[in-house]
This record gives structure tokens, sequence and C-alpha cells, in this order.
């Protein structure tokens, strides 16, 4: 098979349970043992999970209470962000050795893309082998990494060999691999999309290739059409050195539930002056405020409405919160209270993509 775009060299590395990892080789006590970073009390929430606190089912989002239940054993470590800045930087630097393109996802994984790079090495899978090597000599943690040409099929492939892994996906062996796959694999399918897909008798990616355009636009609306993409190798996202945000937000998690409205007048005001000093910093405003709302019993609800000209000043922000916040009764006390502006002043219009493939083989990975 042959595929008419441009072919690319992707690398998504991904580091290996990044904050427990951490927090393990600087602390050596803690190696070998169940951690988890984050709060261990009521209210507490994990942010991060040991692979040997994994095997107890302890997972990230997970409540503390829960994560000690499933490991009594479980040991928890409050998280330094500065410290996992500072090594997450390191890493950067190590990259940039590479190649110039680079879009961090977050602190612990980045796209890189080594079509051209600055080693002048034609095997993006060998270049993949030292980048982990060098992270590791440079701060004495794995990493995990997957190969292939594109963004999403990388994505993929670096949790196939996790931890302290790598998997290549060869242009020629792209489809055949995305046939195989478990539509769970797939990223972006989340646990509600998959209960979807399996009640229409999706289970891998060759049940979903099956299923017409039309069939997954009616049955997925906008997503329709990514996933009659992806599953046919069609992913034309490139590597973006400076990603732009889609949206902008600020929330707080509170010690006691509120129960009234009037109680949340005074958070939302905090936290809308939070928003605007995130927006003032990086220059944005935005065109649709969103109100998340968490319950008491972990239930999540957003509110939105999207304005006809951007807004950046506390002012407004808090204005069309509170007119979100009374939109509806509320349906139980509240522990968490968010605001975001989304539709920004960054946003361009895409280009659909190409559907059609052709493909050139001779691509050395």
């Amino acid at each position: 098979m042959e595929f008419s775009f441009p072919l690319r060299k992707i690398i998504h590395v991904d580091m290996d349970a990044f904050y427990a990892s951490v927090e393990q080789k600087d602390n050596p006590s803690l190696m070998g043992k169940p951690i988890a970073v984050g709060g261990g009390a009521k209210r507490g929430v994990v942010s991060a999970a040991s692979y040997e606190a994994r095997k107890y089912g302890v997972r990230s989002a997970m409540s503390g209470y829960l994560a000690k239940k499933n490991c009594p054993e479980l040991i928890f470590v409050k998280p330094r962000f500065d410290r996992y800045k500072e090594i997450s930087q390191q890493i950067r630097q190590v990259f940039f050795e590479y190649t110039d393109l680079v879009e961090p996802l977050s602190l612990d994984e980045a796209y890189l893309d080594v079509t051209q790079n600055k080693k002048g090495n034609p095997s993006a899978t060998l270049i993949a082998q030292e980048i982990r090597q060098r992270i590791l000599d440079t701060t004495g943690l794995t990493s995990s990494a997957g190969i292939s040409i594109n963004k999403f099929i990388a994505k993929v492939a670096s949790d196939y060999n996790k931890p302290n892994g790598q998997k290549t996906v060869n242009p020629e062996e792209v489809i055949a691999f995305l046939a195989a796959l478990d539509i769970r694999k797939f990223y972006g399918v989340g646990k509600v999309t998959a209960e979807k897909m399996y009640k229409l008798g999706i289970f891998t990616g060759a049940d979903l290739k099956k299923k017409s355009l039309q069939f997954l636009n009616e049955e997925f609306g906008k997503s329709g059409q990514h996933y009659y993409n992806v599953v046919r190798g069609i992913h034309l996202s490139e590597v973006k050195p400076y990603r732009t945000p889609k949206s902008v937000g600020a929330e707080r998690t509170f010690s006691e539930n509120l129960s009234s409205e009037i109680f949340m007048l005074e958070r939302l005001e905090n936290i809308a002056q939070e928003l605007e000093k995130r927006l003032k910093k990086n220059k944005l405003s935005g065109k649709t405020v969103t109100l998340k709302i968490k319950y008491s019993d972990f239930t999540l609800q957003t509110r939105s409405k999207t304005l006809p000209f951007y807004i950046s000043d506390k002012s407004l922000i808090l204005e069309h919160t509170k007119e979100l916040l009374y939109q509806s009764p509320l349906e139980n006390s509240v522990r968490l209270l968010g605001i975001s502006l989304s539709s920004l002043n960054t946003e361009k219009s895409n280009a659909s993509p190409n559907s059609t493939i052709t493909f050139q083989l001779k691509f050395e990975f």
C-alpha cells in the first residue's frame, strides 16, 4: 500500500512513571516499594504511582483512600513540581541535541520530528535508542519510545513495550499494526467511547476499518472522520515546537464541601482572578466560558456559553461564570470549582486531511 502524503519520522518519548521515579531516585529507600505521589488524606488524590503500586491497581486520579485500600503498604509522597520541572528541562535539552522540532505534551512526554535531524542519522529507531540512553545517563531515569510515520501511531507505539522499551512501526507495517490493535489502545478512545464501540461490534482496528465514513459520522459526530482516518494510517498533524493552547483554566478543590451558590461566589472571584493572570501572561483571550463543577460524590458537570466577542478581564469572566452557576440548581454539595476559556484568539481553521493514500515502502526507519 502507498501513501500520498509526505512521510515523517516521528518519535514519541514517554518517561516511565515520571513523578514516582523521580521520588525513588532522590530517595533510594523508596526504590522497589509501592509509592504514590499525592495526598493520602481523606480528600487526597493520586497524581502518579510507581510500577510497584500499579500492580495493586493504584492509578493516577484515584482517591488516596481507595489507593490505600487497594495497597495497604502504599507510601504517599508529597509532590515536588519544581523538582519535576527541573528534570524535565534536562530531558528537553537532550531532545534539542537531535532536533528543534520538539512538541512537549507535558513534563514527562514529547513528540520529536527527526525526519531531518542534527545528527544526520537516517534511522529514527537508532535515534530513539540514543535519546533514551542519554536521558538515562543524564537523569538516572528510564523512558519508553514509539517510532513511526505520524504522531498518532508513535504515541500508541510508545506504550507497547513499557517500561524502558521502544517499538518501531515501519511504514509497511502500519496498516497491519493498526488492524490488530485493540480499540482501547487507540489514543483518544476513552472508556465511554470504547464501550460504545464494543456495542457496535468494533473491538479492533480491523473492525473499525470495516465501518463506512457515513456510519462513523452518524455514531460519533465530528470524531467520525478522525477514526476513519487514523485506522488507515492518516494523521497529518505536524510536530509543533510551540503548541497553541486550546483553552486556559484555573480551578480549586475545597477542604470543606460547599452547599450553596452564595458560598461559591468568593471562591469563583479568586479563580477568575487567577485565570485573568494566566491569560494576560500569555496574551490570550477567549469566547467560550466554561464552569466546571465537581460534586462531593465525584460526579463532574460542565456548563458553557459562547460569546460573540473575546474576553480576558476578571470582571467579565466572573459575570458570565455567575450566569452559568445560577443556570440550574446544584445537584449536590461541591468539592471543586473551575473556570476555563476556550475558542481562543490563537485558533485557526484546519484544512480537511486528504483521505487517499500512497506509500513509499523504501523509507528507512
